[in-house]
């Protein structure tokens, strides 16, 4: 009942949890299948983070550690966090626990990069994230924001590789 960030373990009690938040998808209906097919157990990596009130899941992400040799949108090239599937339950939005996950991702200091859903843009920005510079060969069909910690700028567009 903390109220705090904390990795979610993948179990069927989560899984069943993730049914109440609309990116529920492809992701989470892989996790179930090698859940049923015993592939993983509850203490291993997951992805996702969330926070509970009470007894209910009612924020989460995913968070994933992209390798430097993909990183093509800092400078200098570097590890990064791709930021996923970030959803607060419709009765507990407003109530900064979409900010407190966006900052416990800031504090693992890499730079970061996500995609912003329709009508998303507002918050990124007041989360200090900004709108990558448009790629079209990068970027196809996304909207990615991203956000730099200090002595990271962003990749020169017309720099290949």
């Amino acid at each position: 009942m903390s109220g705090e960030v904390e990795r979610l373990l993948i179990n069927y009690k989560t899984l069943e949890e993730f049914k109440k938040f609309k990116e529920y998808g492809i992701q989470e209906l892989s996790m179930l299948e090698d859940l049923q097919h015993n592939m993983i157990e509850n203490n291993s990596e997951s992805p996702f983070y969330g926070i509970y009130f009470g007894n209910s899941l009612v924020a989460r992400m995913s968070l994933y550690q992209v390798n430097q040799k993909y990183d093509y949108y800092f400078d200098p090239k570097q590890d990064y966090l791709e930021l996923w599937k970030l959803e607060v339950l419709e009765g507990y939005r407003y109530k900064k626990f979409g900010k407190k996950l966006v900052d416990f991702a800031k504090s693992f200091k890499l730079p970061i990069k996500t995609n912003a859903r329709i009508n998303s843009q507002g918050f990124w920005e007041k989360m200090d994230f900004q709108p990558a510079t448009y790629d079209m060969e990068r970027d196809f069909g996304e909207n990615p924001f991203i956000w730099m910690p200090q002595g990271v700028d962003e990749k020169n567009s017309s720099e290949k590789n």
